[in-house]
């Protein structure tokens, strides 16, 4: 059983900076790939970014490609998410999810196909 802890939330002016980090505990953690979402009030959960296993490949949804980074550390079982340019719309909650995958590259975009899912932080941009 994989437990995600997220921290780094917080209130930031737009165009500013924040970084949100998730810390995986359990079995083999390191064999997981890893994603973040995020939910804004009212509307439905959005995929964010996503990372493999061994961080070999990323993915990202178009709103945040080239203002966001996620990476991961499999020697501390973390995962960041490294926020720029922040923007109004990308007040919301966010969540990091994991999926087993063995050693397998893969990355995954629908939250569907994870299997454990941190409680959230809050990121709250202000115009």
């Amino acid at each position: 059983q994989v437990q995600l802890v997220e921290s780094g939330g917080g209130l930031v002016q737009a165009g500013g900076s924040l970084r949100v980090s998730c810390a995986a505990s359990g079995p083999t953690s390191d064999m997981y790939a890893m994603g973040w979402f995020r939910q804004a009030p009212g509307k439905e959960r959005e995929f964010v970014a996503a990372i493999s296993w061994n961080g070999g490949r990323i993915r990202y949804t178009d709103s945040v490609n080239g203002r966001f980074t996620i990476s991961r550390d499999n020697a501390k079982n973390t995962v960041h998410l490294q926020m720029t340019t922040l923007k109004p719309e990308d007040t919301a909650e966010y969540r990091c999810a994991a999926r087993h995958t063995g050693y397998g590259t893969a990355t995954y975009s629908s939250a569907n196909e994870y299997a454990y899912w941190g409680q959230g932080t809050q990121v709250t941009v202000s115009s």
